[in-house]
């Protein structure tokens, strides 16, 4: 099966799309905007300029996730509510903030888990999944996120992949 089949059977492209010869991976699909739930954002992003847009995306309980604070010192730190009262989380990066909000929704069924897909053209493609199409993307061979493992990890046993 082409990644272009693959992706429409799972509705993870966004609609109506055609996609040109150039269109053979995640990363470029992504960062042309093609992938339903992917965003582009610089390397150099803090995690408090990225936490709105990224829980507006995951959805679910992420949407009223608030930010109380957010410190760089000593250590970089947002300081949230996601629901369950006030927690510090370390994030140095982007992608410290991906494993946070994967963790702190992992229970919600409606919200998305965040796959980061790699750096393309000075920017980190990140996707924000539908949960229920994440085993189909684990046994997927084009699908090759940094954080695999980590997205693999919260899923219930039986509906892992390979990997």
């Amino acid at each position: 099966m082409t990644l272009k089949t693959e992706l429409k059977r799972l509705g993870l492209l966004v609609e109506d799309v055609h996609l040109g010869p150039g269109h053979q991976t995640l990363l470029v699909l992504c960062n042309d905007g093609l992938l339903d739930g992917g965003m582009s954002v610089a390397l150099d992003l803090k995690p408090d300029e990225l936490i709105g847009p990224l829980c507006e995306r995951i959805g679910g309980r992420a949407r009223s996730l608030k930010v109380l604070d957010a410190r760089d010192d000593p250590e970089p730190e947002l300081l949230v509510d996601a629901g369950d009262g006030e927690e510090a989380w370390p994030v140095r990066d982007p992608r410290d903030l991906v494993d946070r909000c994967n963790d702190a929704f992992r229970s919600d069924p409606e919200a998305r888990v965040v796959a980061v897909l790699g750096e393309w053209e000075d920017m980190l493609q990140l996707w924000c999944v539908p949960r229920g199409a994440l085993p189909s993307l684990l046994r997927a061979p084009f699908f090759e996120a940094e954080n695999r493992s980590r997205l693999s990890a919260l899923l219930p046993r039986a509906s892992r992949g390979p990997g």
